[in-house]
């Protein structure tokens, strides 16, 4: 590729090394190595074709994403060695099968040091044997005879040779012949959430911090996103200048790409590439390498339409909206078609077919954790749902009940309380210190049966047919936003709120009075 405008911007500058660049240029004349170790020391795409026989037997698939990601990675290194101010930490989304981890993690580094020899990394994925296997083709590609002919100065240092940390060492000569050492930068690879204690990085490298098992799972991506926000930000070698890139596919909404990228105090650039364009047109970031797509995909050598299909059918509608699609949510918005939510503007109460419902789900964390959400929820003679509001927080417990004492007494008597009762002793308690603090109110509570995804279904069925629409108000936006991830979605309160209130008013169970 030629040219690519949004890029051009970026310019690979000449590498200041010495001698001299007049020097240089006339030591290259007559001496193609000497060539092609300059060519290579400007171009991180070409230094991939040139190596790419050392790490694959396969032939090498050029592709414009490649082009694009490696001119980023320059840029970052450049001002890294340069010791220019730190401007932002860069996140990819990309599918897999894309080459991602050949050009992050295993030539970027070899890259960095042939032009700046003391350059220090920190690499992570999700599991060590993963971050340990491309330290390992890093090593096997410096150790090459290709390698060897072309940058013999650069060499693993003998005794700090090991996958999991290895170290660089640079042979100088001078004019008149003298020989040096100096010792160079190292790379230390490690798994997210594993120990960093004693290392630090001017580049840290994260890729794939989670891998899609990992993302169903909330303590999984708890420690994720703790991992790389707080142990692994303090690692830097020099906290102005150091720079953190993060590649990886999307598999939750709050996978450590969604927390860094909704994290507002985070200076972040952000290139999201899905595998194809015509249900994810508006995931591409930044908009103007859409026109780089062909027939619709990223890459039609690696990632045809043909495979695109197995993809779809191997990885499920979630899987492959989040892999491939870079937003993990199918298109139409998962469980719930939001798009199929009417917002109303006026409410007649004389339209309620029977009772209005207050459904809480309860949570105890003030400030963080969980969420408390209590949603209202009306049927109309119509045969439709109206929500009518929704009261969300994260509360203490005496502000939690406070607040849902206070919600009662606006909605009324003629609107009945719902609890949802978590299991085990604590649950219980909860619940009859609600009962009591809502003595006179109409409430019940209940041990729901079922994970949450099962209890939402008959809720998703109505939501998806057109028959559930919402009052308008301030909560309207994040409502929406929570159903349109789910069952991926940071939180699940308004959900959760949601189906407990739908099942009471579709089944018309009696209530019980405390």
């Amino acid at each position: 590729m030629e040219d690519i405008n949004y890029f051009e911007r970026i310019v690979s500058r000449p590498v200041r090394t010495t001698p001299p660049k007049s020097v240089r240029v006339k030591k290259a004349i007559g001496n193609p190595i000497v060539i092609k170790r300059e060519v290579l020391r400007r171009s991180l795409y070409k230094f991939i074709q040139e190596f790419w026989p050392e790490y694959s037997n396969d032939d090498f698939v050029g592709n414009w994403h490649i082009e694009i990601l490696c001119k980023e990675l320059e840029n970052i290194a450049h001002k890294v060695a340069n010791n220019q101010e730190w401007e932002y930490d860069l996140i990819a989304n990309v599918p897999p099968g894309t080459s991602k981890t050949a050009v992050v993690s295993i030539f970027f580094p070899i890259w960095c040091w042939i032009n700046w020899h003391w350059i220090k990394f920190i690499t992570a994925s999700y599991a060590e044997t993963l971050a340990l296997e491309s330290a390992d083709y890093s090593r096997d590609i410096m150790r090459s005879q290709r390698f060897k002919t072309l940058f013999p100065e650069l060499e693993i240092r003998s005794d700090k040779d090991k996958k999991g940390n290895f170290k660089i060492v640079k042979t100088v000569y001078t004019q008149s012949g003298y020989q040096s050492v100096q010792q160079g930068g190292n790379r230390f690879s490690t798994s997210v959430g594993g120990t960093l204690t004693g290392f630090h990085g001017h580049i840290l490298i994260v890729d794939d911090p989670l891998n899609p098992n990992q993302a169903t799972s909330e303590a999984e991506l708890r420690n994720a996103n703790h991992w790389v926000s707080q142990t692994l930000s303090t690692r830097k070698a020099n906290k102005r200048t150091a720079t953190t890139i993060m590649i990886m596919q999307r598999l939750h909404q709050n996978d450590p790409s969604g927390y860094i990228l909704n994290n507002k105090a985070r200076t972040v650039k952000h290139l999201c590439l899905p595998g194809e364009i015509r249900d994810y047109r508006d995931c591409v970031v930044p908009k103007e390498l859409v026109k780089y797509y062909k027939d619709d995909l990223l890459d039609p050598k690696r990632m045809p339409w043909s495979v695109i299909e197995r993809l779809k059918a191997d990885l499920g509608q979630y899987g492959y909206a989040g892999q491939i699609g870079q937003k993990p949510t199918p298109p139409g918005g998962g469980m719930f078609r939001i798009d199929n939510i009417p917002i109303v503007h006026t409410f007649d109460p004389t339209q309620v077919d029977g009772q209005m419902i207050r459904y809480w789900d309860k949570a105890g964390t003030q400030g963080g954790g969980a969420y408390t959400a209590g949603v209202k929820m009306a049927k109309l003679k119509n045969g439709k749902y109206l929500i009518l509001d929704v009261k969300r927080g994260q509360w203490s417990t005496d502000v939690r009940e406070r607040i849902i004492k206070q919600t009662a007494q606006a909605d009324g008597y003629e609107t009945i309380i719902w609890i949802e009762q978590e299991p085990g002793s604590g649950g219980k308690d909860s619940a009859h210190a609600t009962i009591t603090n809502l003595a006179g109110f109409t409430i019940y509570k209940e041990l729901p049966k079922g994970d949450k995804i099962y209890r939402a279904d008959p809720f998703s069925v109505q939501v998806n047919e057109g028959n559930v629409m919402l009052l308008h108000g301030p909560w309207n936006e994040e409502y929406l936003r929570e159903l349109e991830y789910f069952p991926f979605s940071t939180y699940k309160d308004q959900v959760d709120g949601s189906s407990g209130a739908f099942s009471k008013l579709a089944r018309k169970k009696e209530v019980k009075v405390y």
